[in-house]
């Protein structure tokens, strides 16, 4: 059987077809249950879409040679962020973290040392995955990190469509006409950080590199940028990747 494989393109259409196809082939029944709830339509208005974000810290930025250290996902809509219903887990990374990583998200040796492994809460995160659209801040750490996790734990691989924060700021201040101008003439580029874009929207500080704060974060950053540069009624095709 053929896989179909959406394209890399913010306007892809196939998620659905591929995430149907994914159900009737994957091996393990989490991942089964995950890929059989099928996500919004694509022309579903961005106002109807259920969300979650997502974020994680890890060891390093190589899904090949780091892991995951802990998750933090936060429910939302346009509306309303669902903190209540907010999950955290810190977990037990394969390889022995280097003083660097614990300077860099603050989870340290004793917290790991009794902290299960990423398998042992992986049904529970997917189960909150399903049926909504993820929302990250740079997908290139979430998307390849926990696809590579459960490659390694289930042997089964987890692409999804996900809303990349960052990718919508570079949209604005990295790719139009007028951020190629300025960087023609020699302006520095903006910021797309999550710090540097939530100061964009008046959004306050928090301390980053914390996995729940930093998806507190990004579904606020979301809610902004659709409140200030899009419509309501923006199908979910415009903005997913």
């Amino acid at each position: 059987m053929t896989l179909i494989r959406p394209r890399r393109k913010h306007s892809q259409a196939d998620w659905t077809g591929y995430m149907a196809q994914r159900a009737g082939q994957a091996r393990d029944p989490a991942v089964a249950r995950f890929f059989a709830t099928p996500p919004p339509h694509p022309d579903t208005p961005i106002a109807e879409v259920p969300l979650v974000a997502l974020d994680m810290e890890t060891t390093g930025l190589d899904e090949r040679r780091h892991a995951i250290v802990s998750v933090g996902i936060v429910p939302f809509t346009l509306d309303r962020i669902r903190l209540s219903e907010r999950r955290y887990w810190v977990v037990n990374p394969p390889r022995v973290l280097a003083e660097s990583s614990i300077a860099h998200h603050r989870i340290t040796h004793s917290e790991i040392a009794t902290a299960p492994d990423l398998d042992a809460i992986l049904d529970e995160l997917l189960e909150h995955l399903a049926g909504r659209i993820v929302v990250v801040h740079f997908r290139n750490i979430e998307r390849p990190f926990l696809d590579a996790a459960v490659k390694a734990r289930r042997g089964d691989s987890v692409i999804f469509p996900m809303i990349d924060t960052m990718s919508l700021e570079a949209r604005r201040y990295r790719q139009s006409i007028w951020a190629r101008f300025q960087r023609w003439v020699g302006r520095p580029p903006v910021s797309i950080r999550l710090d540097a874009s939530r100061a964009r929207y008046g959004l306050p500080a928090y301390h980053g590199h914390h996995a729940l704060i930093d998806s507190l974060a990004t579904a606020e950053l979301f809610q902004a940028q659709i409140a200030t540069n899009y419509q309501p009624d923006t199908p979910l095709r415009a903005l997913w990747c």
